[in-house]
């Protein structure tokens, strides 16, 4: 299990990394999935990635690992608007070239963002 771990955990940090910096270099992918009531999407983008970056790099250190945990947790639950609007509003284009489709958006709401909230809440527990 303690192999494992450390998989997921190489996978998380290289992940919210990449996902962070994506939010700089392909921002326009951002601003179109963030719904039109959340205020600054240019803004909310840039601090999304931030945060995504942030919590990645916390995540290496083990004395802040659960703190880095919680705090994802917290962000992909704020993360979940964005998710449910990705439903409702699709098929739509992302960046030109990808087709988000009904499935594709219900996947991401349904798996994956159940499945990482749960990866955080394995780092996030005091018995690690």
């Amino acid at each position: 299990m303690k192999s494992l771990k450390k998989v997921t955990l190489v996978i998380l940090v290289i992940g919210y990394l990449v996902a962070g910096f994506n939010h700089f270099y392909n921002p326009p992918s951002y601003w179109h999935i963030i719904p039109a009531y959340i205020p600054f999407p240019h803004t909310a983008n840039i601090l999304a990635g931030l945060f995504e970056i942030l919590f990645g790099l916390m995540l290496i250190f083990h004395k802040i690992r659960q703190l880095a945990a919680w705090a994802i947790i917290l962000m992909l639950i704020a993360f979940l608007p964005v998710h449910i609007d990705m439903v409702v509003r699709a098929p739509f284009l992302l960046g030109g070239s990808i087709m988000v489709t009904p499935f594709i958006a219900w996947v991401r709401l349904i798996v994956l963002q159940p499945l990482l909230i749960w990866l955080a809440w394995w780092y996030a527990r005091t018995d690690n």
